[in-house]
């Protein structure tokens, strides 16, 4: 074993030690935990695990134990008693729609910033060191692809100084834990979510300059050491943590979560959902929390059925919008060493690039469809569900002319809805599925659109989404976590909780398309 792998090794153990060191909820507070998220004291499953306990654990413990079974005993007032309940995001904050969209996302940049964090080492908050920007609604702490959405309209707001603390924040996540957590809760810290952070770095080095690159290069390389975990000795048409090694040896990556348990600020549902599948229990589990994983929780992408989540199979899926973003780490990686003069390193990244580009062409298209579709690495078989990932490898240009003019036909025929892109085609219940459209994929279309000359088309999809944004905003006084695009007199639906107000990645994306395509808040008045 070289000396770059023995370090490698090193930090994943001293990472691992780290995250063990920092226990959730259920591991605090066994019993107690199982028998609140059973309960009907908080609607939301997140709220529990979100408390702030006002004594030390042991003793919150001692009390509980003492008390359970006894005459009068009753499992709220208990609650209450012995934690701190948290607020909404938002509830706070009232809107002034006559001042305007523009107004109202500057003023939200307030509302949802986050000072340095205490380290109160009860909670499940996974302490922060510098300000940060929050999504908003019940969604109290930073999430990691939300953030780069969120950045795009930071940007537009000549907020630079706030997405380099957000960067920092990560830098620091990463360098605690060795990846960036889904976000920053002691539950969050067996799993990540779609890799980000290079378009971050990125995005912060249009404004100050390749140093930004130089800076974070640490960081970037830990991330990919993260992804690629297991990778060295992967036999053919196996998987190790988040690397799947396929039949012709190329390397490409999978959703993942380290844990088998149900997810403890979604336990109710998880423990309901189970009862529907044929699955055993701890594959079950681990299927969900990869999907967590991914961001998109939850979507019949990643069901054997459409309809059926209890048919989820995440694990044996990899992706084609995951394997483009490590594809640009990759590129990204390889940047950093040219900058610094690094001829070697700099060809050993930029060939893994090209390798792994190779793959996406060669796994992903399906030539029949004209889709580019994730890809089942245990059944050998290209995916029949299209989804909005497709847009993916037109966003890092990794498509040919003729795949990108296909996608964008499919997008125009299939995809496009009167508010915008629909995230699927089925309509099965699912928060990403139809009829919802999302920020950061309408985003993302857009920018790939745009790689490939289809511009009229990407400007149509940013105005009806802009539109759809600005009508909403005028009816409710609110910038929503996602929208029905097919529909938009109704409102989004699906998902495991209420639709979410604030809202990051949609003020971000929503300033950015405004900006660029100069779509009016007022339109026809």
């Amino acid at each position: 074993m070289n000396k770059i792998c023995i370090m490698a090794a090193f930090m994943l153990l001293t990472v691992h030690v780290n995250a063990q060191q920092q226990k959730t909820p259920r591991q605090l507070f066994p019993g107690l935990f199982e028998s609140v998220q059973s309960s009907d004291i908080f609607p939301d499953n997140k709220t529990f695990v979100d408390c702030t306990p006002k004594y030390p654990p042991s003793q919150i413990m001692k009390a509980y134990n003492e008390q359970l079974g006894k005459t009068g005993f009753d499992l709220k007032e208990f609650v209450v008693a012995n934690f701190t309940i948290p607020s909404g995001v938002n509830n706070v904050f009232e809107t002034n729609i006559e001042l305007g969209i523009r107004k109202h996302i500057d003023t939200l940049w307030k509302v949802l910033q986050r000072k340095r964090d205490a380290d109160f080492k009860q909670s499940s908050l996974a302490a922060l060191p510098n300000p940060y920007i929050i999504p908003g609604g019940r969604f109290r702490e930073i999430y990691y692809w939300d953030s780069y959405f969120t950045m795009l309209g930071l940007q537009e707001s000549k907020q630079t100084r706030v997405i380099g603390h957000m960067i920092d924040n990560f830098a620091y996540l990463i360098d605690t834990y060795g990846f960036i957590p889904n976000g920053n809760r002691t539950y969050y810290l067996t799993r990540s979510q779609p890799p980000f952070f290079s378009l971050m770095v990125n995005l912060l080095a249009k404004s100050q300059g390749n140093k930004i690159l130089l800076k974070y290069q640490p960081q970037l390389l830990k991330e990919y050491n993260y992804w690629m975990q297991g990778s060295t000795k992967l036999a053919k048409n196996n998987a190790s943590h988040s690397v799947v090694r396929m039949g012709d040896g190329s390397l490409l990556n999978r959703y993942w979560d380290e844990s088998t348990e149900p997810r403890e600020e979604s336990y109710i549902q998880d423990v309901d959902a189970a009862q529907n599948t044929k699955e055993p229990l701890p594959v079950f589990f681990h299927n969900i929390r990869a999907a967590a994983a991914s961001g998109w929780d939850f979507s019949s992408r990643w069901f054997k059925e459409a309809n059926a989540i209890g048919t989820i199979e995440t694990t044996d899926l990899v992706p084609v919008d995951l394997n483009c973003l490590m594809y640009n780490l990759e590129l990204t990686l390889a940047h950093t060493y040219q900058l610094k003069g690094n001829q070697a390193f700099y060809k050993r990244y930029q060939n893994k690039a090209e390798a792994r580009k190779k793959a996406i062409l060669k796994y992903f298209w399906d030539e029949s469809a004209g889709w580019f579709q994730d890809y089942n690495w245990v059944t050998n078989k290209i995916s029949e569900t299209p989804t909005l990932a497709a847009v993916f490898p037109l966003d890092f240009k990794i498509a040919t002319q003729a795949q990108a003019d296909r996608v964008a036909q499919g997008l125009k025929l299939n995809f496009l809805k009167p508010g915008g892109l629909v995230t699927t085609l089925n309509f099965s219940g699912q928060q990403w599925d139809a009829p919802n459209g999302w920020a950061p994929l309408q985003y993302m279309a857009v920018t790939g659109l745009e790689n490939y000359g289809h511009n009229d088309l990407a400007k149509d999809i940013a105005t009806r989404w802009a539109l759809l944004n600005i009508r909403v905003f005028k009816k409710t006084g609110k910038l929503l976590e996602k929208y029905n695009v097919v529909d938009t007199s109704l409102t989004a639906g699906g998902g495991e909780y209420p639709l979410q107000d604030g809202f990051g990645w949609t003020n971000g994306v929503l300033l950015k398309l405004m900006n660029k395509y100069q779509i009016d808040e007022n339109p026809g008045e």
